[in-house]
Order: C-alpha cells, then structure tokens, then sequence
C-alpha cells in the first residue's frame, strides 16, 4: 500500500507500507496494472521507498512495442504526465499512438511492462535520433497500491554480465 507520494518535485518518492521482513530489498521494480511505477531504493525492516518514474535519475530501458526499437526514457521534470523516450533513431517509423513497455534488457522489470503512448515525435537538430514524448499510463496522482517486482534470476544475470563489462583501469 502507498502511504506516502509525491508528483511535483523533480525528485519524486513514494513510501510503500512493505519493507526487509517482507522480503524487499534495492532495485526492485514497482508496477501497477496499469504500468511501471518506479524502483526501491531503500528498505527498513517496515517500510520501504521507490525513486518514482518522476525523478530525475529514473531511466528506464523501453522500447516501441509495435516494431521492438528501443531507447531510454526519462522523466524531464515537468508534467507528471509525460516522459521521453531517447535513441531513436531518425529513420524508425513511429506513429502517434504507438505502445511504449519496459524491454527484456533489465534485471529491475520484466518486458512488455506498459509504460504509456506515443503523443508526439520530435526531432533536435543535428541529432541522430528522435525525442519522443510519451503519455504515460500511470496516472501517479492517485496511486494507492502496487505490486513489487522479485526478479529471481537477477543476481545470476548480472554476475554473468558482469564478465562483459570492462575493467575501470582500461577504460
């Protein structure tokens, strides 16, 4: 259960009713029904808190349901109901109307998760790629309960990855 929220900070969190004797723990995903809600980021042995998709440091792997493109959406601050989804390339066709889920490339959410619709596509000069403003399908101004997402398989996902990924001193 919510018990604590906020929608218009540009750091927005939310107190679920849930906590480390129930099995919680950072990273976490937070969903509803109606889509994805936010990550946990800290944990009492009662309670816990989610960094909500409105927060500047939420990025989230998504992808056009329609034709699997994918990019990173982030909220920028603004409207509580609206994000962008980056790294589209410019030559993807996107339609207005075109469903916006979580990818299969994250240990926090599983794919096809709904995060909302395509509104508008825009384009930055010079760049490569689409900014596409999406309508988010959670409606974050009455959120009361949610589900919490357990990856079982997150912990042996991310020691393989991590062979992958390289060392600091060779970067």
């Amino acid at each position: 259960r919510v018990i604590n929220n906020s929608i218009n900070h540009r750091n927005n969190f939310i107190t679920l009713n849930k906590g480390r004797l129930q099995g919680v723990h950072p990273e976490m995903g937070v969903i509803t029904d109606k889509g994805v809600v936010g990550i946990v980021n800290h944990v009492s042995d009662h309670y816990c808190t989610v960094m909500s998709l409105l927060h500047k440091e939420t990025n989230i792997s998504a992808m056009i349901k329609r034709n699997k493109f994918f990019g990173s959406l982030k909220w920028e601050g603004n409207d509580p109901n609206y994000a962008y989804l980056n790294e589209i390339d410019k030559t993807v066709p996107i339609q207005k109307g075109d469903t916006i889920v979580t990818t299969s490339f994250s240990t926090v959410f599983p794919a096809n998760i709904m995060i909302g619709r395509v509104e508008q596509t825009l384009t930055e000069p010079g760049s490569p790629f689409f900014k596409i403003k999406v309508k988010l399908s959670m409606n974050f101004g009455n959120l009361s309960h949610v589900y919490i997402v357990k990856n079982l398989m997150k912990q042996e996902q991310e020691q393989l990855e991590v062979i992958n990924k390289p060392k600091e001193d060779e970067q």
